[in-house]
């Protein structure tokens, strides 16, 4: 074997490790049981009916160091994120005007992978993921197989052709309810748009955002 077969190699073997290992790419994701998680939180952060059905945790009393974390911590459960990830999109909030705890939620609020779930494609936030990286997703006609994308307003979000003939896609699109005012569902098309940018109230998550800006402020 050569200089450049050796070093072809080492190169190929450095691409499988940052995808595999390196935060913020679709392969390095939280797995744990998620209804587990929501207990431990006491709200439903992964929307199943039964996630509480056992009960939440009963939690003892917090320093107010040990409230702002369990809040950072509830966040990323809602949104199924890692930290490193979670800490860029903090970053970015905190650095935008406005209120940095509203915007914080807006922003995450409105990743392409958070609104295929909403609009009621994925069953789950996971399964939605999933259907944006293995290309089952549009955004404007255009393929679009990155989660974080940022949807704008006006955006339409589809089904690609060839995977609307998947019974489970269309059955999970036309059976879920969108109750949300910033979201538009077509069923005959399949689509659904981002009408308006969401107004904290509005997003169906129990978070106090506050304390999480005061968190990462330290």
């Amino acid at each position: 074997m050569d200089t450049f077969d050796i070093k072809y190699l080492i190169g190929c073997w450095d691409v499988i490790f940052v995808l595999l290992f390196q935060g913020g790419n679709t392969l390095a994701r939280p797995r744990g049981p998620r209804f587990k998680v929501a207990r431990r939180f006491g709200v439903n952060v992964c929307a199943h009916p039964k996630a509480l059905k056992r009960g939440a945790t009963q939690v003892r009393k917090q320093s107010d160091y040990g409230k702002q974390l369990n809040e950072k911590q509830k966040l990323k459960a809602y949104y199924d994120m890692q930290e490193k990830q979670f800490a860029n999109w903090v970053e970015a909030a905190m650095s935008a005007k406005g209120n940095a705890g509203e915007n914080l939620v807006q922003r995450l609020e409105c990743r392409l992978d958070n609104l295929v779930y909403r609009l009621g494609f994925g069953s789950t936030l996971r399964q939605a993921r999933q259907m944006v990286v293995h290309h089952h997703i549009l955004v404007n006609g255009k393929r679009v197989d990155r989660p974080s994308y940022e949807v704008k307003v006006g955006d339409v979000i589809s089904l690609r052709e060839r995977s609307q003939s998947i019974d489970t896609f269309k059955n999970n699109f036309k059976e879920s309810l969108c109750n949300l005012s910033y979201l538009q569902k077509d069923e005959n098309n399949l689509s659904g748009k981002l009408v308006a940018l969401p107004s904290r109230e509005e997003v169906p998550i129990e978070v106090t955002d506050s304390l999480i800006i005061e968190y990462y402020s330290k």
